[in-house]
């Protein structure tokens, strides 16, 4: 554990940020090594996020990457956003250590513009600005991860301008595994697993475990309001899930998850501030194939989301989020055609609300879909209409070609629009405008892949255009339920337009026992209105890494870079330094069912910053020994 004055020693060292954009080079050039001549291998994995049906990867359209089981496992990674961080396309920031508010930036996207599913279940927030509270989701229930970049509006309705995100959990398999782990590391971090998954007959089920606390570090630098103690956090999750084959074709699914999570904050000189969130997710899933081309999804599902604080006073807010799915497949010589209804329900209950009464909102939906791969050129179509309870009727769309151009490689093009209508808390709270237009996006792309075997590389350009960008602009405005006067703390407004645009290069290459990923980004999020670059946003950024095995261990290298970014929209300057981080990982198996994982994140202990005045952590340790009969 580092001692108090562990940031103001880092704060010392000399570095050049420049640094920072080193790595990008060498991931650039490992890139284009990964293009060459290879033989013919088709990508057979099965993804469900580009059209919401199984479709193989390799004949997927979109900008999609898939973690897995394994990959997960590798990462030693104790937050779910410490792993997405890692993935193409996303940016994260933190006021803090694990359990603080999160960000997640898709394509410089807001995060409330990435849709985010649980088991099939909609993640979401009606507080504040809105977005899934990625703070509350546990890694270790996590089994795998799909990540979708682009316009997908006309497949999820309101929220996903900038992608969306599918989260799954552990499920069911024949006879009985059990797993246990336990570990701990720096900063007093301590955390332990439990679980098994089983199947029987025509049953299986899979129970998780899960609970961590830490010590934590002092989340704040400088600025106001900043009390200088530990601000840890104490997180306890769980999750079941069981299936039932009821028939040849018939199959009944039930999802649960819960999480609750305590974190300490700096919002006053004096006081321990504590942040409480819940997280509770129930899904029922019944799936008929009715005949080898024909298959039906049922659907019902239910997430809450609460927070409470407690300062001078106790804020407390919920979100209550139904969803109704009902969704038809045919498959056909002439194309694959889907139909989909769907229905939406929001609640927010929220101490700033005017009134003080709960309010809620509710969009009915209808959604249509084409697609066809006739011998090298493929097409997908998705037309899809949002009846919205408050603003009516949001038309969305999605067309895009695939062409498998030569053995291995395919150009990929695609139009979409989107929206997203205001959150209950910025239309009816306190700071809140109840004429806030709905956001609304036009997204177009250009794709470039190829992959070959333990091969791959992959380059995608686009333009993203968001009108009525809602943004909490800061003592400006008019709120016109305000309790203060106008513009004293600020309201959320509609500005004129965002412009995200940029290009993302993403490959991996294997050879015996040697991996190698990287990617980089390059983009340019910008307020159209004001031209500046919006708040937090790198317009490079890079991970590369390398894995190995060597005398029975499993290593790993990563370096992380970011460039210099405006903490916010209104800087003149770029505020916040460019950075890069190394972490080293290892894995061993010490008897037949045990297997030891260590982690040193920031190997070079660097002082960086995600948000003005928090801090991050310096050099962290983490060993962990997982226990799996099987």
């Amino acid at each position: 554990m580092f001692p108090m004055n562990v940031f103001e020693q880092r704060r010392q060292r000399a570095w050049m940020p420049a640094m920072a954009w080193r790595p990008v080079s060498l991931a650039v050039v490992c890139l284009a090594g990964l293009v060459a001549p290879a033989a013919a291998a088709a990508l057979d994995e099965v993804v469900v996020s580009a059209t919401r049906s199984e479709q193989r990867l390799s004949e997927v359209l979109a900008d999609v990457t898939v973690l897995d089981g394994e990959a997960l496992e590798r990462s030693g990674a104790l937050a779910l956003e410490d792993v997405m961080a890692k993935v193409p396309g996303i940016q994260i920031t933190r006021t803090g250590g694990p359990g603080s508010d999160t960000n997640l930036f898709l394509r410089g996207a807001h995060k409330q513009h990435t849709a985010v599913y649980v088991d099939g279940i909609r993640i979401d927030a009606q507080n504040g600005s809105g977005g899934a509270p990625w703070e509350t989701l546990p890694l270790e229930s996590i089994e795998r991860i799909e990540v979708l970049r682009g316009a997908a509006g006309a497949l999820y309705g309101s929220d996903a301008m900038a992608g969306t995100v599918q989260i799954f959990t552990r499920r069911g398999e024949t006879g009985f595994k059990p797993h246990v782990s336990v570990g701990a590391g720096s900063y007093g971090t301590k955390k332990g697993t439990a679980g098994f998954s089983a199947g029987q007959g025509a049953w299986d089920y899979a129970l998780g475990l899960s609970y961590a606390d830490s010590e934590g570090f002092d989340a704040k630098t400088g600025g106001l309001r900043r009390n200088v103690d530990k601000d840890g956090y104490v997180r306890k999750s769980a999750n079941a899930r069981v299936g039932l084959q009821l028939s040849a074709g018939q199959r009944l699914d039930v999802t649960a998850l819960t999480s609750d999570s305590n974190a300490g904050y700096d919002s006053r000189a004096q006081g321990n501030d504590r942040a409480v969130r819940t997280l509770d997710a129930y899904g029922l899933n019944w799936q008929g194939d009715w005949t080898p081309a024909w298959r039906t999804r049922v659907a019902v599902s239910q997430s809450r989301h609460g927070y409470d604080t407690w300062t001078a006073t106790h804020y407390r807010t919920e979100t209550l989020l139904r969803n109704y799915l009902v969704h038809n497949e045919w498959r056909s010589r002439v194309g694959t055609f889907s139909v989909l209804a769907e229905r939406r329900e929001d609640t927010l209950e929220n101490t700033s609300l005017v009134g003080g009464d709960a309010r809620s909102r509710h969009q009915n939906a209808l959604g249509l879909g084409y697609g066809l791969h006739w011998q090298r050129h493929a097409v997908q179509l998705n037309l899809r209409h949002d009846q919205d309870s408050d603003f009516g009727g949001k038309r969305t769309a999605t067309l895009a070609y695939g062409w498998d151009f030569a053995p291995h490689w395919k150009a990929t093009a695609s139009v979409g629009t989107g929206f997203r209508v205001p959150t209950l808390f910025q239309r009816f709270s306190q700071n809140g405008d109840a004429s806030l237009k709905p956001e609304e996006s036009r997204n177009m792309e250009l794709g470039l892949r190829w992959g070959d075997k333990d091969r791959a590389f992959s380059a995608t350009a686009y333009r993203n255009q968001i009108e009525n960008l809602v943004i909490y602009a800061a003592k400006q405005g008019t709120c016109p339920d305000a309790v203060n006067a106008p513009g004293t703390w600020g309201c959320y407004l509609n500005v004129a337009e965002a412009q995200l645009e940029g290009i993302t290069l993403a490959g991996n290459w294997r050879a015996g026992v040697v991996k190698l990923y990287a990617s980089v980004d390059f983009q340019n999020p910008r307020n159209a209105q004001t031209g500046r670059l919006l708040q937090r946003r790198s317009q490079r950024y890079a991970t590369l890494g390398v894995e190995t095995t060597l005398a029975g261990w499993t290593l790993g290298t990563e370096l992380q870079a970011a460039s210099r970014r405006f903490n916010d929209d209104a800087e003149a300057v770029k505020s916040l330094g460019g950075y890069t981080l190394v972490n080293l990982s290892a894995s061993r198996q010490l008897a037949r069912d045990f297997t030891l994982t260590a982690r040193i994140d920031n190997a070079l202990d660097r002082d960086y910053t995600l948000v003005k005045d928090y801090a991050t952590a310096g050099r962290t340790l983490w060993l962990g020994v997982k226990w799996m009969p099987w």
